[in-house]
Parts: C-alpha cells; sequence; structure tokens
C-alpha cells in the first residue's frame, strides 16, 4: 500500500472516530442554550445579532406534536430579534434558522448523523422543558424557514417560516 492510500485510511479513521464522539447520544445533554460565541458569519438568512439590539423578543414552542407556536413569524428587514425557544414536551427538540434548501440537506446528514452536536448561533438544542435563545439579525429579504432537524421531526412536519420584508 502506498503513502498515500495510508495517509487517506488514517484521516478516515480518524473522522469516524471524530464523529463517533460528537455525534454520541450525549453530545446534546443538557443543551438548552446557544452558543455563548456567536460566531458573526454572514449567512443567506442573516447573521449572529447583538443581544443588545434586539428590540424584540418572539417566543417559540415546541412540542412533542412535532409542531412550532407559532408556524410563521414576521420580521423586518435589518431587525435583530430575539427567539426564545421553549420545548413543552418530553423530548429533545431543536430550532434551526435557514433557507428551505440547506435545512433538508442538513436533515438529511442528520439522519447518517444521530445526535449530532451543533454549534452555530442559529441553532438551539433545547432539553425537555428547558428554553434556549437564539439572537439573529435578519439582513437580508425573503422567505426562510426555522425547523427541528433531529431525525423524524423534521419527516413529520416541525417546520417553521420566517418572512423578511
Amino acid at each position: 500500500m502506498n503513502n498515500a492510500l495510508k495517509t487517506l485510511f488514517v484521516a478516515a479513521g480518524l473522522l469516524a472516530i471524530s464523529l463517533a464522539q460528537a455525534h454520541s447520544p450525549s453530545a446534546h445533554a443538557g443543551r438548552s442554550h446557544h452558543p455563548s460565541q456567536a460566531v458573526a458569519e454572514q449567512k443567506e438568512w442573516g447573521i449572529a445579532g447583538d443581544p443588545k439590539k434586539a428590540r424584540r423578543t418572539i417566543e417559540i414552542r415546541m412540542s412533542d406534536d412535532m409542531r412550532f407556536a407559532p408556524r410563521e413569524i414576521q420580521v423586518r428587514l435589518g431587525e435583530t430579534v430575539r427567539l426564545e425557544v421553549v420545548n413543552a414536551g418530553k423530548v429533545l427538540h431543536e430550532l434551526v434558522i435557514g433557507t428551505p434548501q440547506e435545512l433538508r440537506s442538513h436533515a438529511e446528514m442528520m439522519k447518517k448523523h444521530p445526535g449530532m452536536e451543533h454549534d452555530e448561533p442559529y441553532m438551539a438544542h433545547v432539553d425537555p422543558g428547558k428554553k434556549g435563545t437564539i439572537v439573529w439579525t435578519f439582513n437580508r429579504a425573503g422567505t426562510f424557514e426555522f425547523a427541528c432537524l433531529i431525525p423524524g421531526h423534521f419527516e413529520a412536519g416541525m417546520i417553521g417560516r420566517i418572512s423578511v420584508k
């Protein structure tokens, strides 16, 4: 076996080990918040917001009937909002903001890697009976979505819509 092939096998093995650890069921344990250090990376659906600039809080409830309430929210272009995400169910739920295409792609990846750990400012993983927070600036006009990407939840229709005008 040549050195390039050996290196490829070693890299694949290390990746498999790291994925197994990051995607373990305990990866989500106790998580009911958004990342403390939000990375301000521009996305198609906006950018991480400064909590001091949030003038409005929108509560979004998640339940075990695989629904969000409300299912639709409206935001003004350029507005920074605090999304207070409440898990009213008995199982872990999450809220992830993105484009419909991005969320579908991520949901497919979640099926392949259940329990995948997330740590992005546009995501909140919320244990049963807990709350999480996302502060986001919607600086792009359009229609975006939020969804729970835990395997089976997205497929059951746990999706909402964000209109930015």
